[in-house]
């Protein structure tokens, strides 16, 4: 399983524009270098990121293999309610990952 990075505000006010920051380790293999024996080494990338907050999704990204490893993702949204933002990354060779934070609006 990969390990994730995840930067959420622990408090935010109602209406606050808030800033969260994921950082997910992969190697991001583009599917066009050669290895040392000379054949292709296969493509394995993320594919895609979603996040959800209280089961909304708020945030969406389609990752391409120009993407280097370790894909650091970073974005704005309004909080609005206490709750729950889940992430999830998936990808190629059936690699997922989901992880979640809580925020407390008050």
């Amino acid at each position: 399983m990969a390990r994730a990075l995840i930067n959420v505000p622990a408090t935010a006010k109602p209406g606050e524009i808030i800033e969260i920051k994921t950082l997910i380790s992969h190697p991001m293999e583009t599917g066009y270098r050669v290895g040392y024996d000379g054949a292709m080494i296969p493509r394995d990338i993320i594919a895609n990121f979603t996040v959800t907050y209280n089961g909304d999704e708020i945030f969406r990204a389609q990752l391409s293999p120009a993407i280097a490893a370790n894909p650091f993702v970073s974005f704005c949204t309004v909080a609005k309610e206490s709750g729950t933002l889940t992430f999830h990354w998936t990808g190629d060779n059936g690699f997922t990952a989901t992880e979640t934070a809580k925020i407390t609006v008050e």
